[in-house]
């Protein structure tokens, strides 16, 4: 998920590359919610290599309650941690 921590816009989407759709995200190369929202950090990811699983889930996630994004989000990333970082 990616995140503007000042207001905790979330966004979530699926991607085959997430090291070049995140970069697209920061340097707001894609027209869109991300770019009207700035966000651009990554909080939160899960890797597969099934993209039908992965589409599920994605939509699955969409329908999550936003209290349940952010508990999801601070198990894993309590302090709400760029990871881009991390995956490069």
């Amino acid at each position: 998920m990616l995140s503007n921590r000042n207001n905790t816009t979330i966004y979530t989407g699926i991607t085959n590359d997430l090291k070049r759709r995140v970069n697209e995200h920061k340097e707001k190369l894609i027209d869109g919610f991300t770019k009207q929202y700035n966000c651009n950090k990554l909080v939160w990811f899960e890797q597969t290599d099934n993209v039908e699983s992965a589409i599920l889930h994605e939509k699955r996630i969409k329908k999550w309650k936003r209290e349940y994004k952010i508990e999801e989000i601070e198990k894993k990333n309590p302090q709400w941690d760029d990871l881009y970082y991390s995956i490069l």
